[in-house]
């Protein structure tokens, strides 16, 4: 027997969380649904500088606060990896995880997006063996030892800033000549001593023993140089995939993944929302997945009315 809620928000970080608050709020039963601990990616996040209200904050706390308030008014919470949702002609969603059956009108995806992978050889045979995409999950294995970030945004050059309090040399390879990271941020990292950069440079394998990560071979696409480079850590940070598998035969999606919305988080399936990082938009940001997300919570509730209004009109 399916279990049936007036607002499913599949995926509980800043995005899903706010939707969740507001639609919960309005008094509708409201479910959050999520594969892993709720704040998605927050808890991988050090210190949160640019979200108004603090003026520094760690993520796993800001991701803290965020669950009770989005609580508060009685949403629940449960764990479920989604495998696929139905759409029946009457509107109402079937969302069928790995362990649960549930139904409801209005359903808002906040899957978020994953870290991209590199694609070279030794990535997977090394993960979790000095192969990270996470640097406050996986910083303190490399004390004082030699490091490399892969990549020139916002995640690579902050997160190089944080490794460099812990490991002896940070060294940020950029396939570019010049970052794209905020200006704030490259200013603190050129002004570290520890962090180095390594232009117009790509990763092409990583290589290790049989424990673990021993270096990284380089290729440089302006000189065509190939360089081995000894590091015992490689953090990758160059960009992210929509995590929108469960939801391709929906036809929301754009060629690449993303969740296509208008700015009232609706997609072109009445009643299906989407809010963060799993949108096809520019700025992906805490903030701009909470306005999302009040967004989506306000609009669920709004098309919630319109179908009782047909109701009562019958």
């Amino acid at each position: 027997m399916a279990k049936h809620y007036d607002v499913i928000v599949i995926g509980a970080g800043p995005g899903g969380m706010t939707a969740a608050l507001y639609a919960s709020r309005a008094n509708l039963s409201v479910l959050m649904l999520d594969r892993g601990i709720y704040g998605g990616q927050l808890n991988n996040t050090a210190a949160v500088e640019n979200y108004p209200g603090f003026k520094s904050i760690m993520g796993p706390d800001l991701a803290e606060k965020m669950y009770q308030g989005s609580t508060q008014f009685d949403a629940e919470y449960a764990y479920g990896s989604v495998e696929s949702v139905t759409v029946a002609d009457d509107g109402l969603k079937t969302i069928t995880t790995d362990s649960d059956v549930y139904e409801t009108q209005a359903l808002v995806i906040a899957t978020g997006s994953e870290y991209r992978k590199l694609g070279v050889p030794g990535e997977d045979k090394y993960g979790g063996r000095g192969v990270s995409y996470c640097a406050v999950c996986d910083g303190a294995f490399f004390k004082n030892k030699p490091v490399v970030v892969v990549g020139g945004g916002d995640s690579a050059v902050e997160e190089g800033g944080y490794l460099s309090q812990l490991t002896s040399q940070v060294n940020i390879i950029h396939r570019r000549d010049q970052l794209r990271a905020q200006k704030i941020l490259q200013d603190r990292a050129f002004a570290n001593d520890k962090i180095g950069f390594t232009w117009d440079t790509i990763v092409t394998e990583i290589l290790g023993d049989d424990q673990k990560v021993t270096g990284v071979m380089t290729h440089n696409k302006k000189t065509g140089k190939d360089q081995e480079v000894p590091v015992d850590g490689v953090f990758i940070y160059v960009g992210n995939q929509p995590m929108t598998e469960a939801f391709t035969d929906l036809g929301i999606t754009d060629e690449a993944g993303w969740i296509v919305t208008d700015e009232k988080m609706q997609t072109n399936v009445p009643g299906i929302f989407a809010v963060g990082d799993v949108r096809q938009k520019d700025l992906r940001q805490i903030t701009t997945a909470v306005g999302d997300g009040g967004i989506a919570g306000q609009e669920a509730f709004n098309y919630l009315q319109t179908l009782q209004d047909k109701v009562q009109t019958k």
